[in-house]
């Protein structure tokens, strides 16, 4: 038999709880009495038990949250563009921002709702209602009316993405969250225990997503009657997230304290193993009041702007990459074919910088690493006049760019304790994201096309605005760990041996 390996950063599993955090009778231990021995092989069999039934479901469906929000390029390039003008003047990039400022202004009264109401019932219908939205799509005829359905679609995903967020945050240790976060947004379903990777299945998110644009090229060829192909991308891609939120309703599951598919004992292990790590695994209800007092602390808005500078590129890309490649000559068919291989990539280095960070216990470095592969990656798109030099740069800003997204979450999320601090936080991160968005939707304009510098200019400036600000959290927290070890000063979140990871 072995115990829970204690945490690296000094916190003993005996430390009272945050003063916001209310008692929950479900969870209680006595501190002076040592915890409850684990066996190693029961600990890792209840892991890769919550990998297979957490991850797979939510990450399918984000998968087509991105492919639904983002397929505007296919949709131009395959003949919307001209029956519904998009191609004229800011018609495109106005299409593509209203679907941001709904899902900015509604995280935070989503995540309020989210523990209320429950992650089966709250995901699952909110993912069938989009996916009406985006079969409603295949049937507008016009820009106008397509606009008001991504409206209208940004308002029902902003409940979906931080949500996920702050449910997979409360099942893992901090140690082990960036390669959850990655197999969760990136791409491959991972069983990872704590020493080796076992690849289950090619998966989900971004590698999913890197074959919308196939996949949109083959529904474009479908005919029926008189409606153009384009319209096929929009009722097919609906249907499919119907199905997934269908199934939602059954698989998805809830926090550790409101799971039903664990044992008793397998509950308990989850819930020790985060409290030993952080001291958070008690429910701690977010207010207003509460989140009031977190938009006071400002490293939770440096995390924000991180965000939005990793998001900026990724949809950037997402939605002129296969507009880029037609403008360096090549067809509508090979554009969207070749926008592909550059997210298979960012999708495997993601995967592996993940577990690399989760091994060293550090999140900066590899944040900074990531944005230097997608500066030179910007540099080589926007300034080389070779065709191949141009397409290969787009392998590393994908590679960099998507890479630092669940970086940049797990960042977070390792920095802060308290489940109501972690559900404030996540809707503020994930809202700076849908900001990216719309600077990628209005820095990319019309009038650049096909070389779009302008976009690209400020697309490096978010890599040189993320390695910055890196720069200063990095200063900050290892002051304050170094003050704690010396002693002094405050505790780090309010409990005495917490340490921020670097």
């Amino acid at each position: 038999m072995s115990r829970v390996t204690q945490p690296e950063l000094g916190f003993q599993s005996d430390v009272k709880h945050d003063i916001d955090s209310e008692k929950d009778e479900s969870y209680h231990r006595d501190v002076s009495t040592p915890p409850a021995p684990f066996d190693a092989e029961f600990e890792k069999k209840t892991m890769r038990k919550v990998d297979l039934r957490l991850l797979p479901m939510l990450g399918a469906l984000y998968s087509f949250a991105l492919i639904d929000r983002t397929n505007l390029s296919n949709v131009r390039l395959n003949g919307a563009g001209v029956d519904l003008e998009l191609a004229t003047g800011n018609h495109y990039s106005v299409t593509n921002l209203v679907f941001f400022i709904p899902y900015i202004l509604l995280e935070l009264p989503s995540n309020l709702a989210f523990r209320r109401v429950g992650a089966a019932l709250w995901l699952g219908s909110i993912a069938f209602l989009w996916g009406v939205v985006m079969l409603c799509m295949g049937f507008v005829n016009t820009w106008q009316q397509l606009a008001g359905l991504r409206g209208l679609l940004g308002i029902l995903e902003a409940g979906f993405f931080p949500a996920c967020v702050y449910v997979i945050s409360c099942w893992y240790t901090r140690r082990e969250l960036q390669v959850r976060m990655a197999s969760f947004y990136l791409t491959l379903f991972s069983q990872l225990p704590q020493d080796s990777v076992i690849l289950i299945a090619l998966y989900r998110s971004v590698f999913l997503g890197s074959f919308a644009n196939i996949l949109a090229y083959g529904l474009a060829q479908i005919k029926v009657g008189t409606m153009a192909g384009w319209r096929w991308i929009f009722i097919v891609e609906g249907l499919i997230t119907i199905v997934l939120a269908v199934a939602g309703y059954i698989l998805i599951c809830d926090f550790p304290d409101k799971n039903k598919f664990l044992t008793p004992e397998q509950t308990a292990l989850i819930k020790e193993r985060v409290q030993r790590d952080r001291g958070d695994a008690v429910h701690d209800p977010l207010t207003w009041a509460k989140a009031g007092k977190y938009a006071l602390d400002l490293k939770l808005w440096a995390f924000a702007i991180l965000f939005m500078c990793a998001t900026m590129p990724a949809y950037a890309y997402a939605y002129f990459f296969p507009i880029i490649l037609r403008g360096m000559g090549f067809s509508v068919r090979d554009s969207q074919i070749l926008s592909a291989p550059p997210g298979v990539t960012a999708a495997i280095s993601g995967l592996i910088i993940g577990r690399f960070a989760d091994r060293v216990n550090k999140r900066g470095p590899f944040i900074v690493f990531q944005a230097c592969l997608a500066i030179i990656g910007l540099c080589m798109t926007a300034f080389s006049h070779t065709t191949g030099v141009r397409f290969a740069g787009g392998f590393l800003t994908y590679a960099g760019a998507q890479g630092n997204i669940p970086a940049i979450l797990s960042y977070q999320s390792n920095n802060i304790r308290g489940q109501s601090k972690r559900a404030f936080t996540s809707a503020l991160v994930v809202g700076f994201g849908g900001i990216g968005g719309i600077f990628a939707s209005t820095s990319y304009r019309e009038q650049d096309y096909p070389n779009y510098l302008i976009g690209l200019w400020c697309t490096l400036g978010c890599q040189f605005a993320t390695i910055a600000i890196i720069a200063m959290t990095s200063t900050w927290f290892m002051y304050r760990n170094n003050q704690v070890r010396r002693g002094v000063g405050k505790p780090i979140e309010g409990l005495p041996g917490f340490l921020y990871t670097l």
